[in-house]
Protein backbone atom coordinates (compact mmCIF):
# COMPACT_ATOMS: atom_id res chain seq x y z
CA UNK A 1 0.00 0.00 0.00
CA UNK A 2 1.40 3.55 -0.64
CA UNK A 3 2.93 5.75 1.99
CA UNK A 4 0.21 8.46 2.82
CA UNK A 5 0.00 10.96 5.58
CA UNK A 6 -3.02 10.70 7.58
CA UNK A 7 -4.13 12.78 10.79
CA UNK A 8 -6.47 12.35 13.57
CA UNK A 9 -8.62 15.23 14.29
CA UNK A 10 -11.16 15.68 17.21
CA UNK A 11 -14.36 17.66 15.39
CA UNK A 12 -16.81 19.93 17.79
CA UNK A 13 -14.59 19.12 20.55
CA UNK A 14 -13.81 22.10 22.86
CA UNK A 15 -10.34 19.90 24.34
CA UNK A 16 -8.61 16.76 22.88
CA UNK A 17 -10.19 13.29 23.29
CA UNK A 18 -13.72 14.74 22.89
CA UNK A 19 -15.78 15.47 19.98
CA UNK A 20 -15.95 13.27 16.99
CA UNK A 21 -13.11 11.55 15.77
CA UNK A 22 -12.06 11.44 12.28
CA UNK A 23 -8.86 9.99 10.28
CA UNK A 24 -8.11 12.13 7.00
CA UNK A 25 -5.56 10.75 4.99
CA UNK A 26 -4.21 12.73 1.91
CA UNK A 27 -2.60 11.73 -1.76
CA UNK A 28 -5.75 9.45 -1.78
CA UNK A 29 -5.75 9.31 -5.50
CA UNK A 30 -3.37 6.24 -5.07
CA UNK A 31 -5.35 4.36 -3.34
CA UNK A 32 -8.29 2.44 -4.79
CA UNK A 33 -12.14 2.31 -3.20
CA UNK A 34 -11.50 -0.80 -1.63
CA UNK A 35 -8.84 0.35 0.02
CA UNK A 36 -10.33 3.43 1.38
CA UNK A 37 -13.37 1.41 2.61
CA UNK A 38 -10.85 -1.11 4.22
CA UNK A 39 -9.13 1.77 5.78
CA UNK A 40 -12.30 3.44 7.37
CA UNK A 41 -13.03 -0.11 9.03
CA UNK A 42 -9.46 -0.30 10.57
CA UNK A 43 -9.84 3.05 12.30
CA UNK A 44 -12.78 1.92 13.80
CA UNK A 45 -13.83 6.00 13.59
CA UNK A 46 -17.68 6.57 12.59
CA UNK A 47 -15.88 8.00 9.28
CA UNK A 48 -12.94 8.74 7.34
CA UNK A 49 -12.05 11.28 4.97
CA UNK A 50 -9.53 11.23 1.79
CA UNK A 51 -8.15 14.22 0.46
CA UNK A 52 -7.34 13.02 -3.66
CA UNK A 53 -5.93 16.33 -4.15
CA UNK A 54 -2.85 17.46 -2.87
CA UNK A 55 -3.08 20.72 -4.61
CA UNK A 56 -6.26 22.62 -5.54
CA UNK A 57 -7.92 21.94 -8.35
CA UNK A 58 -9.57 24.50 -10.24
CA UNK A 59 -10.73 26.38 -7.15
CA UNK A 60 -11.83 23.59 -4.56
CA UNK A 61 -10.14 19.76 -3.29
CA UNK A 62 -11.66 16.30 -4.54
CA UNK A 63 -12.74 14.53 -0.99
CA UNK A 64 -14.06 11.27 -0.16
CA UNK A 65 -15.71 10.34 3.32
CA UNK A 66 -16.47 6.72 4.30
CA UNK A 67 -18.63 5.25 7.03
CA UNK A 68 -17.62 1.64 7.66
CA UNK A 69 -20.17 0.34 5.54
CA UNK A 70 -20.41 3.09 2.72
CA UNK A 71 -18.98 5.89 0.76
CA UNK A 72 -21.38 9.19 1.51
CA UNK A 73 -21.99 11.86 -0.67
CA UNK A 74 -21.61 13.95 2.46
CA UNK A 75 -21.18 14.13 6.17
CA UNK A 76 -20.81 16.92 8.37
CA UNK A 77 -17.39 16.31 10.87
CA UNK A 78 -15.26 15.07 8.12
CA UNK A 79 -16.02 18.12 6.11
CA UNK A 80 -15.12 20.60 8.72
CA UNK A 81 -12.11 18.50 9.99
CA UNK A 82 -10.66 17.67 6.52
CA UNK A 83 -11.17 21.52 6.17
CA UNK A 84 -8.93 21.94 8.78
CA UNK A 85 -6.17 18.88 7.72
CA UNK A 86 -5.88 20.78 4.16
CA UNK A 87 -5.52 24.25 5.80
CA UNK A 88 -2.87 23.12 7.88
CA UNK A 89 -0.79 21.01 6.17
CA UNK A 90 -1.60 21.63 2.32
CA UNK A 91 -1.34 25.35 2.06
CA UNK A 92 1.33 27.55 3.25
CA UNK A 93 -0.97 30.55 3.36
CA UNK A 94 -3.83 29.24 5.46
CA UNK A 95 -6.81 30.87 3.99
CA UNK A 96 -10.28 31.49 5.86
CA UNK A 97 -12.16 29.79 3.12
CA UNK A 98 -11.76 26.72 1.96
CA UNK A 99 -13.97 24.86 -0.41
CA UNK A 100 -14.13 20.94 -0.84
CA UNK A 101 -15.72 19.23 -3.64
CA UNK A 102 -17.74 16.24 -1.94
CA UNK A 103 -20.23 13.94 -3.27
CA UNK A 104 -23.31 16.48 -2.89
CA UNK A 105 -21.18 19.10 -4.53
CA UNK A 106 -19.09 22.50 -3.51
CA UNK A 107 -19.53 22.57 -0.18
CA UNK A 108 -17.47 25.87 0.90
CA UNK A 109 -15.84 26.15 4.91
CA UNK A 110 -15.03 29.71 6.44
CA UNK A 111 -12.66 30.49 9.67
CA UNK A 112 -14.08 32.44 12.08
CA UNK A 113 -12.11 33.24 15.05
CA UNK A 114 -13.83 33.60 18.71
CA UNK A 115 -13.09 36.93 21.29
CA UNK A 116 -10.51 34.19 22.81
CA UNK A 117 -9.24 33.75 19.54
CA UNK A 118 -10.48 30.02 19.25
CA UNK A 119 -10.82 28.93 15.65
CA UNK A 120 -14.13 27.48 14.49
CA UNK A 121 -14.71 25.78 11.14
CA UNK A 122 -18.31 26.65 9.46
CA UNK A 123 -19.53 24.90 6.57
CA UNK A 124 -22.42 25.75 4.46
CA UNK A 125 -24.74 22.92 3.71
CA UNK A 126 -26.88 22.19 0.44
CA UNK A 127 -30.65 23.11 0.75
CA UNK A 128 -32.64 21.01 3.14
CA UNK A 129 -35.29 19.05 1.74
CA UNK A 130 -38.21 18.29 3.73
CA UNK A 131 -39.83 14.67 3.00
CA UNK A 132 -42.22 12.34 5.32
CA UNK A 133 -43.87 12.85 8.56
CA UNK A 134 -44.24 10.00 11.15
CA UNK A 135 -46.54 9.52 13.70
CA UNK A 136 -45.02 9.78 17.33
CA UNK A 137 -45.91 5.83 17.92
CA UNK A 138 -43.85 4.84 15.78
CA UNK A 139 -41.00 6.26 16.44
CA UNK A 140 -41.99 5.64 19.96
CA UNK A 141 -41.69 2.26 19.42
CA UNK A 142 -37.97 2.30 17.46
CA UNK A 143 -36.72 4.27 19.85
CA UNK A 144 -37.80 2.23 23.21
CA UNK A 145 -39.59 5.06 24.33
CA UNK A 146 -43.35 6.02 25.54
CA UNK A 147 -45.41 7.73 23.03
CA UNK A 148 -45.93 10.95 25.74
CA UNK A 149 -42.40 10.90 25.66
CA UNK A 150 -42.57 12.69 22.42
CA UNK A 151 -43.28 16.27 21.48
CA UNK A 152 -46.23 16.38 20.09
CA UNK A 153 -46.21 20.60 19.46
CA UNK A 154 -43.47 19.52 16.52
CA UNK A 155 -43.71 17.08 14.00
CA UNK A 156 -41.20 14.03 13.70
CA UNK A 157 -39.77 14.72 10.01
CA UNK A 158 -37.40 12.91 7.48
CA UNK A 159 -35.50 16.18 6.74
CA UNK A 160 -31.84 16.28 4.38
CA UNK A 161 -29.60 18.12 3.88
CA UNK A 162 -27.45 15.91 2.07
CA UNK A 163 -27.53 12.62 4.82
CA UNK A 164 -30.84 11.52 5.61
CA UNK A 165 -32.37 12.33 8.91
CA UNK A 166 -35.19 11.80 11.06
CA UNK A 167 -35.57 14.56 13.12
CA UNK A 168 -37.42 13.81 16.73
CA UNK A 169 -38.77 16.10 18.92
CA UNK A 170 -38.92 14.55 22.88
CA UNK A 171 -39.98 16.73 25.62
CA UNK A 172 -37.25 16.00 28.50
CA UNK A 173 -33.35 15.50 28.78
CA UNK A 174 -34.43 12.36 30.44
CA UNK A 175 -35.72 10.87 27.70
CA UNK A 176 -33.26 11.75 25.61
CA UNK A 177 -31.09 9.99 27.69
CA UNK A 178 -33.28 6.72 27.99
CA UNK A 179 -33.58 6.55 23.95
CA UNK A 180 -32.00 3.34 21.91
CA UNK A 181 -32.65 2.18 18.86
CA UNK A 182 -34.90 -1.32 18.75
CA UNK A 183 -33.22 -2.72 15.89
CA UNK A 184 -36.24 -4.79 14.73
CA UNK A 185 -38.53 -1.69 13.90
CA UNK A 186 -35.90 0.40 13.21
CA UNK A 187 -34.85 -1.59 10.00
CA UNK A 188 -38.46 -3.20 8.71
CA UNK A 189 -40.34 0.47 9.69
CA UNK A 190 -37.78 2.58 8.76
CA UNK A 191 -34.81 1.63 6.89
CA UNK A 192 -36.33 -1.17 4.49
CA UNK A 193 -38.80 1.55 3.16
CA UNK A 194 -36.95 4.91 2.97
CA UNK A 195 -33.04 3.19 2.63
CA UNK A 196 -30.51 4.35 5.24
CA UNK A 197 -30.98 7.17 7.73
CA UNK A 198 -29.85 8.55 10.94
CA UNK A 199 -32.02 9.16 13.65
CA UNK A 200 -31.93 12.97 16.02
CA UNK A 201 -33.54 13.38 18.98
CA UNK A 202 -33.00 16.46 20.52
CA UNK A 203 -34.56 18.38 23.49
CA UNK A 204 -34.21 22.09 25.29
CA UNK A 205 -32.97 20.60 28.66
CA UNK A 206 -29.02 20.21 28.88
CA UNK A 207 -26.11 19.18 30.91
CA UNK A 208 -24.27 22.35 30.52
CA UNK A 209 -26.56 25.27 29.67
CA UNK A 210 -26.62 25.22 25.86
CA UNK A 211 -29.56 25.40 23.84
CA UNK A 212 -30.41 22.02 22.77
CA UNK A 213 -29.28 18.45 23.83
CA UNK A 214 -29.14 15.93 20.93
CA UNK A 215 -28.34 12.12 20.30
CA UNK A 216 -28.25 10.61 17.11
CA UNK A 217 -27.83 7.08 15.90
CA UNK A 218 -26.87 5.73 12.87
CA UNK A 219 -27.12 1.30 13.15
CA UNK A 220 -27.73 1.36 9.23
CA UNK A 221 -24.02 2.58 9.13
CA UNK A 222 -22.45 0.94 11.27
CA UNK A 223 -22.44 3.57 14.04
CA UNK A 224 -25.00 2.58 16.67
CA UNK A 225 -24.83 6.21 18.03
CA UNK A 226 -22.51 9.05 16.72
CA UNK A 227 -20.62 11.56 19.13
CA UNK A 228 -21.58 14.41 17.17
CA UNK A 229 -22.92 14.75 14.09
CA UNK A 230 -22.51 17.93 11.52
CA UNK A 231 -24.80 16.83 8.91
CA UNK A 232 -27.72 15.67 11.07
CA UNK A 233 -27.55 18.72 13.01
CA UNK A 234 -27.94 20.65 9.74
CA UNK A 235 -31.35 18.81 9.50
CA UNK A 236 -32.05 19.76 12.63
CA UNK A 237 -30.62 23.55 12.75
CA UNK A 238 -33.78 23.69 8.96
CA UNK A 239 -35.85 21.93 10.92
CA UNK A 240 -36.02 24.37 14.10
CA UNK A 241 -36.62 26.91 11.45
CA UNK A 242 -39.10 25.78 8.95
CA UNK A 243 -41.27 24.29 12.50
CA UNK A 244 -40.38 27.60 14.17
CA UNK A 245 -39.28 26.20 17.37
CA UNK A 246 -37.70 29.09 18.65
CA UNK A 247 -40.51 31.38 17.36
CA UNK A 248 -38.23 33.22 14.46
CA UNK A 249 -37.09 32.78 10.89
CA UNK A 250 -33.16 33.19 11.84
CA UNK A 251 -31.56 30.88 14.37
CA UNK A 252 -28.44 30.82 15.95
CA UNK A 253 -28.02 28.06 18.31
CA UNK A 254 -25.51 25.69 20.44
CA UNK A 255 -26.21 21.97 20.55
CA UNK A 256 -24.85 19.56 22.83
CA UNK A 257 -24.16 16.18 21.94
CA UNK A 258 -22.03 12.53 22.95
CA UNK A 259 -22.20 13.22 26.74
CA UNK A 260 -23.86 9.56 27.05
CA UNK A 261 -20.78 8.38 25.27
CA UNK A 262 -17.99 10.22 27.34
CA UNK A 263 -17.46 12.42 24.53
CA UNK A 264 -18.66 15.99 24.89
CA UNK A 265 -19.13 17.92 21.88
CA UNK A 266 -20.24 21.51 21.10
CA UNK A 267 -21.98 22.15 17.62
CA UNK A 268 -22.98 25.70 16.52
CA UNK A 269 -26.38 25.69 13.68
CA UNK A 270 -27.24 29.00 12.08
CA UNK A 271 -29.98 28.74 9.56
CA UNK A 272 -32.24 31.64 8.24
CA UNK A 273 -35.26 31.52 5.94
CA UNK A 274 -34.65 33.43 3.11
CA UNK A 275 -36.65 33.83 0.02
CA UNK A 276 -35.17 31.01 -1.74
CA UNK A 277 -35.65 28.82 1.18
CA UNK A 278 -33.55 28.29 4.48
CA UNK A 279 -29.97 28.38 4.39
CA UNK A 280 -27.99 26.24 6.85
CA UNK A 281 -24.53 26.18 8.45
CA UNK A 282 -23.02 24.82 11.14
CA UNK A 283 -19.70 25.12 12.79
CA UNK A 284 -17.31 24.47 15.90
CA UNK A 285 -13.85 23.82 16.60
CA UNK A 286 -11.52 21.00 15.37
CA UNK A 287 -8.52 19.99 17.66
CA UNK A 288 -5.63 17.99 16.05
CA UNK A 289 -4.91 14.64 18.40
CA UNK A 290 -1.97 12.36 16.01
CA UNK A 291 -0.97 11.98 12.93
CA UNK A 292 1.41 9.36 10.85
CA UNK A 293 1.55 7.22 7.49
CA UNK A 294 -0.08 4.73 6.37
CA UNK A 295 2.84 1.53 5.29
Amino acid sequence: MPDNRFYVVDVFAREKYAGNQLAVVLGASSLTMEEMQRITRETNFSEAAFVESEGIRGDGYDVRIFDPIEELPFAGHPTLGTAFVIREHLREDRPDEIPLDLGVGRIPVRVERDEAGNERFWMRQIPPSFEETFDRSLVARVLGLDEEDVDGRYPVRFVSTGLPTVVVPLRTLEAVRRAETNLEPYYEELVEPYGNLNLLVFAPETYEGNDLNARVFADCAGVPEDPATGSSNGCLAAYLVEHDYFGADEIDVRVEQGYEMDRPSLLGLRATRTADGIEVHVGGRVIPTMEGRLV
